[in-house]
């Protein structure tokens, strides 16, 4: 895993941060009662921001509408094609192993992740998806992107419901 230097998403004042969004994101989602995870895709050579979306699977009643599964599928069809491969997502959790395996399927460039998950994580944890001989393609990983922000609003989720 490479460690983030700098401000990613484009130079300084001319784009918004992607993380910042994704982190707005997740905010709504835990006044909606989910489980707080924004996901963005931006177009990795541009740095256009192409879709966000926080997790729904309470609203939809989709045990897979998570959010990095519904920001994929949105840029899919916004891109007209099932193959991202100019695209970046930035994510405020570890994907866990159904996302990470949708990450590689569509061919994502790089992964932007916040909080890392040793419980339910695919990426640095658990299964590793990505550093398995079974995976057709691996994205650029770099973690640990507003790591104390993007855990601090999971922690605080989880606290008020207990």
């Amino acid at each position: 895993m490479t460690r983030p230097r700098g401000r990613a998403g484009g130079r300084a004042g001319t784009r918004p941060d992607p993380m910042a969004l994704a982190l707005a994101l997740a905010r709504r989602a835990a006044v909606r009662g989910e489980v707080p995870v924004g996901a963005v895709v931006v177009d990795g050579r541009t740095g256009e921001v192409l879709v966000r979306r926080h997790n729904r699977t309470r609203l939809d009643t989709d045990p897979t509408a998570h959010a990095e599964i519904l920001a994929i599928r949105a840029a899919a069809k916004k891109a007209g094609a099932a193959r991202l491969a100019h695209c970046d997502l930035y994510v405020t959790l570890e994907p866990c192993p159904m996302c990470a395996q949708a990450i590689s399927f569509a061919r994502l460039r790089r992964l932007y992740f916040g909080a890392s998950d040793p419980k339910g994580g695919g990426v640095e944890h658990g299964p590793r998806i990505f550093s398995q001989k079974t995976c057709f393609h691996a994205p650029e990983v770099i973690g640990g992107l507003r790591e104390r922000e993007c855990g601090e609003l999971l922690k605080e989720f989880f606290r008020e419901r207990r």
